[in-house]
C-alpha cells in the first residue's frame, strides 16, 4: 500500500492536511467457472427460436440456447422470453458453462416461466457440419428451423445450474452433463483518494474524502467455496429440486478438470428428470397425461388400463383387465419362461431368460424348472409382464435373489411372429435356445411384476416402464417386509404412493425407480436388456471376452 501526502498549511486557528491516498483492493469480486475464462475459443451464448423441420403441421419449437455463460446473458434471455409471451417452449442448452451468478439468474428465469430444459444441440436447415447455427439461416426475426441431436451435445461447468431451472429437465444417455470447482474471480483495483484532514491539537482529524481516480491492477482467483458462495448454492440448488451432492461432484474436479455426471446419477440427484429415449430428441415437449400416442412429445404416457386391477394385487386378475382393453393390447396370457439367445452361438452369442405373461400362482413353480435346469448358470432374467398373483411374485423374487441373478425390463421378439404375438409358439425352438432379439423401448413390467425386478442382483432398466399398485392394508405388513429384505425403502415408497388408490396403479420414472432402490442401475443407450452373457460354446471375442464353463441347456429340460 502506497500513500502520497501533500500538506497544505493555512492560517487559521488549525491546519487543515490534504492526503492523496492509493489503495490497492481486490474489488468487484466475480464468481464464475473456470471455462468462462476460455473467452477467445468460446462465443457468449445467443438465443435462437427454431420450428422443427421434421413435421408439416403443429411443429414443436424450442429454444436454442448454445455459446458461453457471461454476465449478458440473463439479459438476452429475458428479451426472448418477452418476445414468445406466455409460450411454454423448450430451452435446449449446448454450453461450456461461464458464469455462476448469470447460470443463477437464467434457472430462476425459465423456472418462473415455467418452461422444461434439455441437453442438445441444433442444426439449423442449410448450414455447413462445421457451423451448425450459422447466421444465414437464421431470419431477421431471429427464428429458424432446424433440427436437434444429443450424441455429442453437452451442458458443462456453470450450464447445468441453468439447465435446473427446468420445471422437467432431460438429456439422452449419449449427451454430456458435467461439473467441476467453481472458480471466484477477484478484479484487482487501484483506487486513488483525496483525503482532507484538520489538525486539532497536534491530532489528525478526517473532515472529508473523495474519490480521484481508479485503475485495473490486475486480477486474482480462488476454488475455495467460501462460505457465503456455499451459502448461495446450496440455496439455489434446493429452490430448483437438485440434491446437494451436487456440490460433492463439483468438488471433486479441478477448474482444469469436468466431473462427467452419469446419466443414473443425474436422475438421482435432480440434475435431470427423466431421460430420452431412442426415438425421443431434445425440444421435445414433456406429454401431457392425456397425450394421444400420436402426439409428438416425450415420455408417453402408459395406457392407465395397463395397472387397472378389478381386486386387490395378490388376487388381481389379469384377465379383467385385458378384456377390458382388449383393442389396445393384445390378450396375455400366464407367464412362461424361453431360454434365449441372440447371434450365432457357434461363434459369439448372448443368452437370457425371457419371462412374459400374467404372473399366476403356477409361475413360481415354472421358475423353479427353469433354474434347475440351468444348474450354476446365472443368466438375467428380462421380464415383460402386466403382474398378478403377489404370493407368487414374492416366491420368484425369493428365488432369484437367492441364486444372485440379474432382472431387467425387455420385450422379446422372435423370428416371423406378427406384432401382437412377439414370442409366438411356432417360432420357439424345439431344442436348445431359441433364437431372437430384445428390447428396452415400449416394455414394461407393471404391479406385482415391480416386486420380482426388485429382486434382482443387479436390477437394471433401459426406456421401459415401471408400474406400481399399492397394498392393501391387510396386504401390507407382508409387503413391507418384502422390501426390506429386498433392500428397498419401504416408508419411502409409502410416502410416494398416498394419492394412489389400490385398485389403481401407477408409472414411475426411472430416477423415482433409483431413489427407491427398485433398480440400481441404467441400460447404457447403445445396449438392450440380457445381451452381455456370453453362451457357453461361444468363442471368445470382443462380444465375449470369456468363455462360460458350464454346459449348454439339455433340449429335454427346457422349460418353455
Amino acid at each position: 500500500m502506497r500513500f502520497a501526502i501533500s500538506f497544505l498549511v493555512k492560517c487559521l486557528f488549525s491546519r487543515l492536511l490534504l492526503v492523496f491516498l492509493l489503495l490497492t483492493l481486490p474489488i468487484g469480486a466475480a464468481t464464475s467457472q473456470a471455462a468462462g475464462e476460455k473467452k477467445a475459443a468460446h462465443p457468449p451464448m445467443s438465443f435462437i427460436l427454431v420450428r422443427s423441420l421434421l413435421c408439416q403441421e403443429n411443429c414443436p419449437e424450442w429454444i436454442s440456447a448454445e455459446g458461453r455463460i457471461t454476465s449478458d446473458t440473463p439479459a438476452r434471455l429475458r428479451k426472448i422470453l418477452k418476445k414468445i409471451g406466455g409460450r411454454k417452449l423448450p430451452v435446449v442448452f449446448r454450453s461450456e458453462g461461464g458464469d455462476v451468478d448469470a447460470a443463477y439468474a437464467m434457472g430462476r428465469m425459465i423456472r418462473k416461466a415455467g418452461l422444461e430444459t434439455a441437453v442438445g444441440g441444433t442444426r439449423l436447415q442449410g448450414c455447413p457440419v462445421g457451423d451448425t447455427r450459422c447466421q444465414a439461416a437464421v431470419a431477421k426475426d431471429g427464428t429458424a428451423v432446424g433440427d436437434t441431436y444429443s450424441a455429442g451435445a453437452y451442458c458443462f461447468s456453470a450450464c447445468p445450474l441453468a439447465l435446473a431451472g427446468g420445471t422437467s429437465r432431460v438429456a439422452s444417455q449419449w449427451a454430456f452433463i458435467g461439473v467441476h470447482q467453481i472458480t471466484t474471480v477477484y478484479n484487482k483495483v487501484r483506487v486513488s483518494y483525496r483525503i482532507e484532514y484538520k489538525i486539532v491539537n497536534g491530532k489528525k482529524k478526517e473532515i472529508s474524502r473523495k474519490e480521484v481516480g481508479r485503475k485495473v491492477a490486475g486480477q486474482g482467483s480462488s476454488t475455495k467455496l467460501g462460505k457465503k458462495a456455499t451459502a448461495a448454492l446450496t440455496a439455489y440448488l434446493k429452490e430448483m429440486g437438485v440434491s446437494e451432492d451436487v456440490i460433492g461432484l463439483m468438488m471433486s474436479a479441478t477448474p482444469d478438470n469436468i466431473n462427467i455426471v452419469p446419466a443414473a446419477e443425474a436422475l438421482r440427484t435432480g440434475l435431470i428428470t427423466e431421460m430420452l429415449s431412442y426415438n425421443e430428441w431434445p425440444g421435445m415437449p414433456l406429454c401431457a397425461p392425456d397425450a394421444v400416442a400420436e402426439a409428438v412429445c416425450h415420455s408417453h404416457p402408459v395406457a392407465e388400463a395397463l395397472v387397472l386391477a378389478k381386486t386387490p394385487v395378490s388376487r388381481a386378475p389379469v384377465q379383467d383387465a385385458a378384456a377390458e382393453t382388449s383393442e389396445k393390447l393384445p390378450k396375455t396370457q400366464p407367464m412362461d419362461f424361453v431360454l434365449m439367445s441372440n447371434g450365432n452361438c457357434r461363434e459369439e452369442c448372448t443368452q437370457w431368460i425371457s419371462a412374459d405373461g400374467d404372473i399366476t400362482p403356477d409361475t413360481p413353480a415354472q421358475l423353479k424348472a427353469m433354474l434347475t435346469t440351468l444348474g450354476e448358470r446365472k443368466l438375467p432374467i428380462v421380464l415383460q409382464s402386466n403382474g398378478g398373483d403377489m404370493d407368487a411374485a414374492f416366491a420368484m423374487g425369493r428365488m432369484i435373489r437367492a441364486a444372485g441373478l440379474e432382472t431387467s425390463i425387455g420385450r422379446t421378439q422372435l423370428p416371423n411372429c406378427p406384432k401382437l404375438d412377439p414370442r409366438c409358439k411356432a417360432s420357439i425352438a424345439k431344442s436348445g435356445p431359441t433364437e431372437g432379439e430384445v428390447f428396452a423401448g415400449r416394455a414394461y413390467c407393471l404391479s406385482s411384476c415391480t416386486l420380482v425386478l426388485m429382486s434382482g442382483t443387479p436390477r437394471i432398466v433401459g426406456y421401459s416402464s415401471i408400474g406400481l399398485v399399492r397394498p392393501t392394508t391387510a396386504e401390507y405388513t407382508r409387503f413391507s417386509a418384502y422390501f426390506d429384505e429386498m433392500g428397498v425403502n419401504s416408508e419411502t415408497y409409502e410416502t410416494m404412493m398416498p394419492a394412489t388408490s389400490t385398485e389403481r396403479g401407477r408409472i414411475i420414472v426411472p430416477s423415482q425407480a433409483l431413489a427407491l432402490g427398485i433398480i440400481n442401475g441404467i441400460i447404457p443407450y447403445d445396449e438392450e436388456p440380457g445381451l452381455h452373457v456370453c453362451g457357453p460354446e461361444a468363442k471368445e471375442s470382443l462380444r465375449c471376452p470369456k468363455k462360460a464353463e458350464a454346459e449348454i441347456v439339455p433340449v429335454a429340460a427346457s422349460v418353455n
